[in-house]
């Protein structure tokens, strides 16, 4: 198999963000008291952040809220965007917030009896990779700002 020719950095940049509007889960990587910890969880993609939720009784809600940091993996590992982000912990979001992650996740995070809080992901460094080929350039976005027009 052929792999495909490296992307040009706008059409990387384009790909990561149509991944970022497109897919809907991604490995959630903490570290802190606990340890490490990489789990699955859903987000939801506005333009600008990430907003994704779990229990705060779970190791992961726990990191994340001690230490304002996440590192999350989109897409398959031969097409993979990795997101290095500062997080804000939200008790609530707007209703229509809400409701559109529950449609898009399928998982309403208002639901369970245990607390849930938000989690709003702002991005500081986006790789984006296919092959080896696209090592060198890899970063699409750097101290929060497109690397590429």
């Amino acid at each position: 198999m052929t792999p495909p020719q490296p992307r040009t950095p706008q059409q990387r940049k384009q790909d990561t963000l149509d991944r970022l509007d497109q897919d809907v889960d991604a490995w959630v990587a903490t570290s802190g008291g606990d340890g490490p910890y990489l789990v699955p969880l859903s987000f939801l993609w506005d333009g600008e952040t990430l907003l994704m939720a779990t229990s705060a009784a779970t190791p992961t809600g726990r990191n994340l809220q001690a230490t304002g940091r996440v590192r999350v993996g989109i897409g398959q590992t031969r097409d993979v965007v990795l997101v290095e982000g500062t997080v804000e912990v939200l008790s609530a979001v707007p209703d229509e917030t809400a409701d559109a992650f529950a449609a898009r996740t399928g998982f309403d995070p208002r639901l369970p009896a245990e607390s849930y809080p938000w989690f709003r992901v702002r991005p500081q460094r986006i790789q984006a990779w296919r092959e080896v080929d696209e090592l060198a350039g890899r970063d699409v976005m750097r101290d929060g700002r497109w690397a590429v027009p």
